[in-house]
């Protein structure tokens, strides 16, 4: 510890430090993404790529998908290319990311992400969805893709890999899930899915990857739809702004009786912290964990903790319980809301009739 300085030299130094991160924030978030001069070499993304290529390798897959830097995780339609989040580049970016999506993937969950979109890659590359076999292991590759979709927590049929039931989403995403767990190492994924009907399509890319043979496809550069870095003429506020749809909330008293239930009044609960301060206490761990059991994107998550802090404000709402138990039920309730609205892209299915 440093001697001889004061609590307020502490302090004027601790708020300098923050003074010069949000004149650097406010630098970034005016400049455009392409001109950030960012790029994969010497980053924790190219230790992944790394990372990634060497578990093909032990598969005896030789082709090795290019990876570039886009606007999010994904894989071009019908193209065998992953674009990766351009903010995992660069740790200010990072930085950013975390505070406005109240988290950041770590190693272990972009290899999950990286291992799926390499699943989309070798069934572009080499154009599997049109055999008559994957048609009939996965189903047909031309089915409507909607983002939103029903899922079926105990269905066995499907590998468990990305949260949110993701491989029930298409056929497509069903292959790269089935892939991704395939691919990843120390998982004996015979004895996981012993007994489940989803072990045959596990089986069947064992089968049909080992059909591949040293055959490299050719891939084309990502185009400026596909939203390489350089292509990424906008500001990165820019890019804030739009990446979350805006939740239909539609008429505000929509959660009062279950805010009602969850929280107290002032007069039930006069020492109880008020909600709407519990809540922005604990924003970052309740988006956290209902994003991650929902699948639902942080941004919308984060819309929907906002609304129900400021709500909770305007009923006068207080903690009447032990504060690990109103966080538990919070998420609960959070999580339910979420996985409705992703069913339904609606939030006017969690009115009560009797409200």
């Amino acid at each position: 510890m440093q001697k001889g300085g004061t609590p307020f030299a502490l302090a004027s130094g601790v708020e300098e430090t923050f003074a010069d991160w949000e004149g650097e924030r406010r630098t970034l978030m005016a400049r455009n993404i392409s001109d950030l001069g960012l790029s994969i070499a010497g980053t924790r993304v190219e230790r992944m790529v790394n990372q990634l290529y060497e578990e093909l390798a032990a598969r005896s897959l030789t082709f090795r998908p290019p990876v570039y830097l886009s606007d999010q995780w994904g894989c071009p339609d019908n193209t065998p290319l992953i674009g990766v989040p351009f903010y995992l580049a660069d740790p200010r970016l990072e930085r950013i990311e975390d505070d406005l999506a109240e988290g950041i993937e770590s190693d272990e969950e972009s290899m999950k992400f990286l291992r799926h979109e390499a699943g989309h890659a070798f069934n572009y590359a080499y154009r599997l969805y049109d055999r008559a076999d994957w048609r009939q292991t996965f189903g047909p590759y031309s089915r409507p893709y909607r983002d939103r979709y029903r899922a079926d927590p105990f269905s066995h049929d499907y590998v468990r890999h990305i949260l949110g039931w993701y491989a029930q989403k298409h056929p497509d995403e069903d292959f790269a899930e089935t892939f991704a767990v395939w691919l990843t190492p120390d998982i004996d994924w015979r004895d996981a899915y012993s007994e489940w009907p989803a072990l045959r399509k596990l089986e069947y890319v064992d089968r049909v990857l080992a059909d591949i043979g040293d055959d490299i496809p050719i891939v084309p550069a990502p185009a400026d739809d596909d939203l390489p870095v350089d292509a990424m003429r906008y500001p990165l506020e820019e890019h804030y702004r739009g990446i979350a749809e805006s939740i239909p909330f539609g008429d505000p008293r929509i959660f009062d009786g279950d805010l009602k239930n969850i929280f107290g009044t002032a007069s039930e609960s006069p020492d109880g912290q008020p909600a709407a301060r519990f809540i922005e206490a604990h924003r970052r761990e309740i988006v956290g964990r209902i994003s991650y059991w929902t699948g639902e994107s942080s941004y919308v998550v984060r819309q929907f903790a906002d609304f129900i802090r400021d709500r909770c404000d305007t009923l006068g709402l207080h903690v009447r319980g032990l504060e690990a138990s109103t966080l538990i039920e919070m998420t609960a309730f959070g999580t339910a809301v979420m996985m409705n609205y992703r069913h339904t892209n609606s939030m006017n299915s969690m009115d009560k009739d009797d409200e």
